[in-house]
C-alpha cells in the first residue's frame, strides 16, 4: 500500500513507478538516460481490496494522493470499499434500444406511438456520447434545442422518456452514478385547455371524415374512449345485446364498461370485419392502427377546424354531457377516471351555455325586486341605485 509516481524516460519512452519519494531523478534501465524527477507529477495509488491489487490514478498532488489512499485504508477496515469495476461503456443509443425492447414493449401498449416516437428524437440529439457523458447541463441544452420548435409539454414527455432510460440503466447495473435528468427542471404546463367542438363543428368534421376515420371519430364522440383504446378495441369486447363495450385494459389499469347509443352501434355494425384480424380499427394487414394524425387532420383542414387534437374529442364529449345536465360523478364514471378531481378538467362550459346561464339568473333575479325596481333596472343607470336599496 503505498502512493507512487509514474514517470516515463524523454528517450526511450519506458514506464517507470517511482515509490521514494527522497529521490531527484533515476535512470532508465533500457537506454541508460537520466530522468530528472522534478517535472515529472503523475502519482496514482496502490492497495489490495478483497485480495487484489488496486491501482488508481489520483493526480498530480502527491498529497491529495496520500489523503485518498487513507480513505480507501479506512473504508477497507470498515469493510465499505466495495468491488470497484471499469464501468461499462455504454451508448445512448444502444442502451435505448435495450430499454425499447426490454421495458417499452413488454410494459407499454402506447410503446409505439409514445416510447418509440421520443427515443428517436432524443436519440437524434444525444447519438454517439456515452451514459456518462450525458450531463444536466447537457441536458438543458436539448431542452433549449427543442424548445425552438415544439411545446413545452412535449418537451417534457422527452424528458420523462430520458428520466424513465437513466432509472432502468441504474436498474439494471449499466449505470452507476445519479439520474442526470433529475437535476432538470421541467417546464410549466398548461394542461387546462378549453378546446371542445360546438354541435355544429361537430357536423362539419363528420361530413369532412372518410374510410376509417368516420367510424373512429363518432365512436370517440360517443364514448369518451382515448384513441389508444380505440386502437387496441377487438371484437369480441364489444357487445351488441347488451350495448356495452367491455375495456379490459385502459390507462389506469381498471376495466371498465362503456355503454353504446344508436350512433355507436351503428358507426361499428357498418365496418367490415377483417377475416384475420381481431382488432375493430385495423390496417389492412389485419394489425391495430398506427398513426392517424395525416388523415385526422385531413378531416380537420377540410372541415375549417382549427387548434384541436383527436384527444379533444374526448373532452368534446365530456363537456357536452356537463352541458347537457349529466352530473359529474355521472361523467367521471362514463371517462373512466378514479377521482372526481381529473373529471373536472372535462367539465368546461362554452360561452353560449355559460350565457344561457346568467340569463335564467336575470329571470330569477326578476322576482326579487318590486315592480317599481324593475322599471328603474331597465336604465342601466339606475341598476346600482336599485341593487343598493334592496
Amino acid at each position: 500500500m503505498a502512493v507512487y509516481n509514474r514517470v516515463y524516460c524523454p528517450k526511450c519512452k519506458k514506464e517507470h513507478s517511482v515509490y521514494n519519494e527522497n529521490l531527484r531523478e533515476i535512470h532508465c534501465g533500457g537506454c541508460q538516460t537520466e530522468i530528472p524527477l522534478k517535472n515529472q507529477k503523475n502519482f496514482f495509488i496502490e492497495y489490495y481490496a478483497h485480495g487484489r491489487r488496486k491501482r488508481e490514478k489520483i493526480g498530480s498532488s502527491r498529497t491529495l494522493a496520500e489523503t485518498v489512499l487513507k480513505k480507501r485504508l479506512v473504508e477497507i477496515a470498515e469493510n465499505k470499499h466495495l468491488e470497484v469495476k471499469k464501468e461499462e461503456k455504454i451508448k445512448f443509443e444502444d442502451f435505448a434500444y435495450e430499454y425499447l425492447e426490454l421495458h417499452s414493449k413488454v410494459n407499454n401498449r402506447s410503446w409505439e406511438t409514445f416510447d418509440l416516437k421520443h427515443i428517436i428524437i432524443l436519440k437524434r440529439f444525444f447519438a454517439g456520447r456515452l451514459l456518462q457523458e450525458i450531463t444536466p447541463h447537457l441536458i438543458e441544452q436539448f431542452k433549449a434545442e427543442r424548445a425552438k420548435s415544439v411545446k413545452p409539454a412535449t418537451i417534457n414527455r422527452s424528458l420523462a422518456i430520458l428520466k424513465s432510460i437513466f432509472n432502468k440503466a441504474l436498474a439494471w447495473k449499466k449505470f452507476s452514478a445519479a439520474n442526470p435528468v433529475r437535476e432538470v427542471k421541467l417546464y410549466k404546463e398548461n394542461n387546462q385547455r378549453l378546446r371542445f367542438l360546438e354541435k355544429e363543428e361537430i357536423g362539419r368534421l363528420l361530413m369532412s371524415c372518410d374510410g376509417y376515420i368516420k367510424p373512429l371519430v363518432i365512436v370517440a364522440l360517443n364514448t369518451g374512449m382515448r384513441l389508444g383504446e380505440l386502437k387496441q378495441l377487438t371484437w369480441r369486447e364489444v357487445d351488441y345485446k347488451r350495448e356495452t363495450i367491455y375495456l379490459s385494459k385502459t390507462k389506469n389499469g381498471q376495466a371498465r364498461e362503456v355503454p353504446m347509443n344508436e350512433f355507436v352501434k351503428t358507426a361499428l355494425v357498418q365496418i367490415p370485419k377483417h377475416p384475420d384480424s381481431q382488432y375493430v380499427f385495423c390496417k389492412q394487414d389485419g394489425k391495430p392502427l398506427g398513426d392517424i394524425r395525416k388523415t385526422f387532420w385531413t378531416a380537420l383542414r377540410k372541415s375549417g377546424i382549427k387548434e384541436f387534437h383527436f384527444h379533444d374529442l374526448r373532452h368534446t364529449f365530456a363537456s357536452h354531457l356537463v352541458m347537457s345536465g349529466h352530473d359529474l360523478n355521472t361523467v367521471r364514471e362514463l371517462l373512466g377516471h378514479k377521482t372526481i378531481q381529473m373529471t373536472l378538467r372535462y367539465a368546461h362550459l362554452s360561452p353560449k351555455h355559460k350565457k344561457h346561464a346568467v340569463d335564467n339568473l336575470a329571470q330569477v333575479y326578476v322576482t326579487i325586486w318590486t315592480p317599481d325596481e324593475q322599471t328603474q333596472i331597465k336604465g342601466p343607470n339606475n341598476i346600482l341605485a336599485s341593487v343598493s336599496n334592496t
